[in-house]
């Protein structure tokens, strides 16, 4: 590894430039694992890191991609070892320092999750964005959100996030409601589990917010923000919880304290980038066993990492659907 190819990010005035550049390993941040990466993905955090004002990188430049799958070469940690099989998400990765989309990486050891019960490629699939999912998802059934309870909510459906939730809240039981502003993605949202497909929330985006709606959700996963979170809240029947984890809605939110007084509702927020290693290592093995995706082969595309900002600007502008797995080694 004395060179190798990285897609770099730089800050040219008011621009975000990217292009392939050649680094060594004297380039790679401080860290007890070197990773030889195989796969990264997109998420919409990718999206704002490619964005003039996007807020979430500290310092250009910076190599994208916000997690990534691939291969211990070498490990000054007794917890891995050459050969190992791994996935890294959260933390700075791709925005404090060096992340996915080139063919090594380097982070310390409490960053790095072993896989068991997944190949690379699938927790790639899986990424950021399903890991996500499995949160909330989990965040539901721990509040005790019966599946007999009534419909659940997933917003945003059609994206990363609100794809694998809807996956996982059926395959664990529940009626999943899918919103989606993509009327297009509506059978593939079946497919994957939907019992019904709706549009955007608030149907009427003019309409003044009420405190409380009538109770129509046992609970939601909010992939959105702004006024669809709002409008879901006031919805939801009582004792019932809603996992929030998305802000392309906008990161204000206008709601009042009724469904939680009245009504005993939760707001439940999933934060996937600070979550301690612990518990990020358990829930990764139930990824690979209990918690699995069903249909990930089918909600799932490919695309070499020279070409990943054609998807990235798709993701921006909320036109891509579902999951994009980055190919790295031997793409550039």
């Amino acid at each position: 590894m004395e060179t190798f190819q990285a897609l770099m990010a730089r800050k040219d005035g008011d621009r975000i430039t990217t292009a392939v550049e050649t680094l060594s390993a004297a380039d790679l941040p401080p860290g007890d694992v070197t990773i030889r990466v195989l796969y990264s993905s997109v998420n919409y955090k990718d999206a704002l890191a490619l964005t003039p004002g996007g807020g979430v990188v500290r310092d250009y430049p910076v190599v994208p991609g916000i997690d990534l799958a691939g291969e211990v070469v070498e490990s000054g940690s007794p917890e891995f070892n050459a050969g190992d099989v791994v996935f890294a998400h959260g933390y700075q990765i791709g925005t404090g320092h060096h992340g996915g989309y080139a063919e090594y990486a380097r982070l310390p050891a409490d960053q790095v999750v072993s896989l068991s019960g997944l190949s690379p490629y699938d927790a790639a699939a899986i990424g950021t964005a399903g890991f996500t999912a499995a949160m909330s998802v989990q965040a539901l059934i721990d509040w005790g959100v019966a599946t007999d309870a009534g419909p659940v909510v997933v917003t945003g459906a059609s994206g990363g996030v609100g794809t694998i939730s809807v996956d996982l809240l059926a395959g664990a039981g529940y009626q999943v409601v899918a919103s989606s502003g993509k009327a297009e993605a509506a059978e593939r949202l079946k497919r994957f589990g939907a019992a019904e497909v709706i549009g955007r929330l608030p149907t009427d985006p003019e309409a003044k917010p009420r405190p409380l709606a009538k109770a129509r959700w046992a609970a939601g996963v909010d992939c959105v923000g702004g006024a669809t979170l709002a409008d879901v809240l006031s919805a939801v029947d009582y004792g019932g919880a809603v996992a929030c984890s998305g802000l392309t809605g906008g990161a204000a939110l206008h709601t009042t304290v009724m469904p939680f007084i009245l009504r005993g509702v939760a707001l439940l927020g999933m934060d996937s980038v600070q979550m301690p290693i612990g518990p990020r290592r358990k829930l990764w093995a139930r990824l690979g066993d209990s918690l699995r995706p069903r249909h990930l082969a089918e909600m799932t595309t490919d695309v070499d990492v020279k070409d990943v900002i054609d998807v990235i600007d798709q993701v921006r502008a909320g036109a891509f659907s579902g999951r994009a797995v980055v190919r790295v080694a031997g793409s550039f």
